[in-house]
């Protein structure tokens, strides 16, 4: 079966869901769900490149595979934001994308303002609950890309940060698939996720970015650890940026392997 023509829709639940607003500074769009936290953005000029510093660090499983190979390869997201994942990843890179999100309003202001395709044959939304969806079956083990950005309304910590969701989330992947995780907000840890991850993944499959300057972490877990050597990822990088014009080269100075930290 080719998953990039599976088109799936599911019963919204019955919850309280935020109101969505939109404000614009004249070059850049902003994505609020009822606070004034940003949820996501757009650079109104160029609406299919990522504006977000973190969200550009979201790419870096781009660093594990072969650049000729991208196209045919799937990506998912975990919460729509503003889209600018699911549409560079199938503006930009050609991909089949698919995005799971709670909340339709944030699809239809995505759709109206941010510039998001409509559902087709290589890119749908699926309104669900993103815990549920992801155990579907038809989802496993076809994921190359799983790109989780998952918070409230208040942006405090992420909505679903346990080994057991994440476990769930290595099932989805292919053999050299890559998760790549958001980790911010007030009442997040850092450590304790990574200890989820490390628990789900092995030790050995996690990579970090330091802090963005706003507070953003974001960290890789890959199905299948790989070691590449440091010579080989920036050269990888160099490609990365030549061919899509993200910043990859800087990755490399804030990009490492990562390992949790023991409890005593």
């Amino acid at each position: 079966m080719d998953w990039c023509e599976v088109l799936s829709k599911k019963k919204q639940t019955a919850v309280e869901l935020p109101e969505v607003s939109v404000s614009d500074d004249g070059e850049v769009r902003y994505l609020h769900l009822g606070t004034p936290w940003i949820q996501g953005s757009m650079r109104v000029a160029e609406p299919f490149e990522i504006e977000l510093e973190y969200v550009q660090r979201m790419m870096a499983w781009l660093l594990f595979v072969e650049p000729s190979s991208v196209s045919k390869r799937h990506a998912m997201q975990l919460g729509l934001g503003s889209g600018a994942i699911t549409k560079f990843c199938h503006k930009k890179l050609r991909m089949c994308a698919t995005a799971i999100e709670l909340n339709p309003q944030v699809w239809h202001v995505c759709r109206s303002w941010f510039k998001l395709p409509a559902n087709g044959p290589k890119l749908r939304v699926v309104l669900g609950d993103a815990a549920v969806e992801i155990l579907d079956p038809q989802w496993l083990g076809t994921v190359d890309a799983l790109a989780v950005d998952l918070y409230d309304h208040e942006a405090a910590a992420p909505v679903l940060d346990s080994a057991e969701f994440y476990a769930n989330c290595r099932a989805l992947l292919s053999d050299d698939g890559c998760l790549t995780v958001n980790l911010f907000g007030r009442s997040s840890s850092y450590e304790s996720s990574v200890e989820k991850l490390a628990e789900a993944f092995g030790e050995d499959a996690l990579w970090a970015f330091k802090p963005t300057r706003e507070g953003n972490t974001v960290v890789l877990a890959q199905r299948t650890p790989t070691h590449p050597k440091r010579a080989d990822l920036i050269l990888r990088a160099e490609q990365i940026q030549a061919r899509w014009d993200l910043p990859a080269t800087k990755w490399m100075r804030v990009f490492k392997p990562v390992k949790p930290e023991k409890k005593a």
